[in-house]
């Protein structure tokens, strides 16, 4: 009988399967749709990559999945490069990742960055306009079947019935939406009727992947909005989308919700408004009634009528005018009774022996007075003959009498000194009768 050959155990076997594919596959990119992703708690994700045939086993360890932004869901298509190899406990033939990375999107990406920092710094993203609140007619670049234009119209009735919409239908996915959007912001920005500062264009759509919201990275479309004559608002997408539509527009709103909700009021909230203003007003105007009625009760028992007044006044000038009498009538009798007992003194006067003792004392008083007259007469005389001795003992004249005379030069100034003269000088000689004229000849020495 034959020797059989040495059986290798299935751990070997799986072995140098794994040495095989590890050393002639090596590393290898591959591109497939994710499926049956999972994330234990360890950190590491695995998953299923497959195509329309077949489908492959991969593992992305914890060291690697915190530098993998893709989100990895489930239908993702991704490009990954990873280690072709075999798990030997089971046998298990599998890919362990390195990097993922969406597919068809890096370039999407990278195109996107570029146009967004080149209309950057142009300047296209500088629009701010302020919406009017709410706008008199909105005009609404959408499509006319999609879920955007539903929500959006819903939540306007909801909020504001009074809106004036206008739906301009255009496409919103694909290649012909872009330029359809660029001929409807033209067309509604010839429209004179249109107001800048009270009508407002939205362009909305609702969600979807980053290839069908690319028409709103058009380059020519963001020119467009950023030198739109009417105010923009976008809202393209759900929240984390963001185009360059948006970044174009006055106003972006995260979703086509949130774009009806902040172009209209509210009219709950402004019907609550005005509920609680109508309720400050009614309080107002009773606090208000409630004050003036008490100032009208307080005027009122102030106020008197004017018969009431002048019943007052009557009694008053009644009062007055008996004052008055009783003051006069008082008076009266005083003065009748002064005169009466003037009128007793004046009978029990004897007028002839009063006439009698007033005549001497006149005469009596005549002659006081001619005895006072003669005496300071006499008193006066004596002062005055007094006081002419006196002066005539002073009086130059006096000396003049005695001999003497005075001599005063032209100007009237006395000579007293022969040395103040001159020869030939005119000096003019008072004597005690009379004056002389004379002419120094010449000065002798005393």
């Amino acid at each position: 009988m034959p020797e059989l050959p040495q059986a290798l155990s299935v751990s070997q076997l799986n072995q140098r399967a794994k040495q095989t594919l590890e050393r002639d596959v090596g590393e290898v990119w591959v591109e497939g749709e994710l499926s049956n992703v999972s994330r234990p708690a360890s950190g590491h994700v695995y998953f299923t990559l497959k195509d329309d045939r077949a489908q492959i086993r991969c593992a992305l360890f914890r060291q690697r999945a915190r530098f993998v932004s893709a989100p990895m869901r489930d239908g993702d298509q991704v490009k990954l490069r990873g280690r072709v190899s075999l798990f030997e406990p089971r046998g298990d033939y599998q890919l362990i990742a390195d990097a993922v990375q969406a597919a068809g999107l890096g370039e999407l990406l990278a195109a996107f960055e570029r146009l967004k920092a080149q209309l950057e710094g142009e300047g296209v993203f500088a629009n701010t306009r302020p919406l009017p609140f709410p706008p008199r007619k909105l005009l609404i670049l959408s499509s006319a079947t999609g879920a955007a234009i539903r929500d959006v119209l819903a939540v306007l009735e909801a909020r504001w019935p009074l809106a004036d919409v206008t739906l301009i239908p255009v496409p919103v996915q694909g290649a012909e939406a872009a330029p359809a959007m660029i001929s409807a912001l033209a067309l509604l920005n010839r429209q004179a009727r249109l107001d800048p500062e009270r009508d407002v264009i939205l362009m909305t759509r609702g969600g979807g992947s980053l290839e069908d919201l690319w028409a709103f990275n058009s380059e020519h479309l963001a020119r467009a909005i950023f030198h739109s004559r009417l105010p923009v608002m976008s809202a393209v997408g759900h929240e984390v989308d963001i185009t360059l539509a948006d970044f174009a527009a006055d106003m972006r709103a995260p979703t086509p919700s949130a774009a009806a909700e902040r172009l209209v009021p509210d009219q709950n909230t402004l019907k609550r408004q005005l509920e609680h203003q109508h309720s400050r007003l009614q309080r107002a105007m009773q606090a208000r009634l409630e004050r003036d009625s008490q100032r009208l009760d307080t005027l009122r028992a102030k106020l008197r009528h004017p018969g009431e007044q002048l019943n007052r006044q009557r009694q008053h000038l009644t009062g007055l005018n008996q004052r008055l009498n009783r003051a006069m009538q008082q008076t009266l009798d005083q003065q009748k009774a002064q005169v009466t007992q003037l009128s007793r003194r004046l009978t029990s006067q004897d007028m002839t022996r009063l006439h009698r003792a007033e005549k001497e004392r006149v005469s009596q008083l005549q002659r006081r007075l001619g005895t006072a007259m003669q005496r300071q007469l006499e008193s006066r005389q004596a002062r005055l003959t007094s006081a002419a001795r006196e002066l005539n003992a002073v009086s130059p004249l006096a000396v003049l009498g005695r001999g003497y005379a005075i001599a005063q030069d032209e100007q009237g100034q006395v000579v007293r000194r022969a040395s103040d003269t001159q020869p030939g000088q005119k000096l003019t000689v008072k004597l005690a009768e009379g004056r002389l004229n004379v002419e120094v000849k010449r000065r002798l020495k005393s």
